[in-house]
């Protein structure tokens, strides 16, 4: 499929070398002909010189075609209007916008614009390496879905919940797991497979109930059946 890219900065051009590798045709966007020495030669015969926003300069890098659009210059602004342009205006169907304000991706999330808040992300996830079961749950979510409705996080498996079934931790927590990292592999559980120690969660919860999810992923009900 065609992508299209605005930005032609580390992240924009190593996006789109790989999305090539890949087997994608890619436009680059950018206003400073000189980012384009980061490109391949091949790929730099396709990039545009200009604003994201500009509908002109899109239509130069093929939006009328393209299946994906991803936003990446260093500006804010510039990113999220030329996302919604690219999907109000053209109607690209998959459109990315990188946000440096996370108080501004969260607005624009709910606006149905997905983001990827670079400095936010990067400190929580260093956070969650720094200090695993400690802060981890404490910071932002791993991922929200456009609608703020859905976030995920991640968490170590506490001492209360080895040996016991990822069912029984659903029912007890109100999350669903979506998959368990288990000595440096992912795993996808069933129902009744059983935690063991080192393992890291990867779950699921409704946005309104994440306040109090540590403390619902620390401690079992009592109860000791159903492992």
């Amino acid at each position: 499929m065609h992508i299209v890219i605005l930005g032609c900065g580390r992240v924009g051009s190593t996006l789109a070398h790989t999305l090539e590798d890949m087997g994608h045709t890619v436009a680059v966007i950018d206003q400073d002909p000189d980012a384009f020495r980061r490109l391949r030669p091949a790929t730099a015969q396709a990039a545009v010189r200009g604003v994201g926003h500009d509908r002109d300069v899109l239509a130069a890098a093929g939006i009328a075609t393209a299946s994906a659009f991803a936003a990446v210059s260093s500006g804010d602004n510039s990113n999220i209007i030329s996302a919604r342009v690219a999907r109000e205006t053209f109607g690209v169907e998959n459109v990315v916008a990188r946000i440096y304000d996370p108080r501004r991706a969260e607005v624009y999330q709910r606006l149905g614009i997905p983001t990827v808040g670079t400095v936010h992300w990067t400190a929580d996830t260093i956070l969650r390496r720094l200090v695993p079961g400690s802060a981890g749950l404490d910071v932002g979510p791993l991922w929200r879905d456009p609608s703020g409705t859905l976030v995920m996080t991640e968490a170590p498996v506490t001492a209360d919940w080895v040996d016991h079934r990822v069912e029984r931790l659903e029912a007890a927590a109100q999350v669903r797991v979506a998959y368990v990292v288990r000595g440096g592999e992912i795993l996808l559980p069933r129902g009744d497979e059983a935690l063991r120690a080192g393992d890291v969660l990867h779950v699921l919860v409704r946005a309104a109930d994440a306040q109090g999810l540590r403390a619902r992923l620390g401690a079992r009900d009592g109860e000791r059946q159903g492992r």
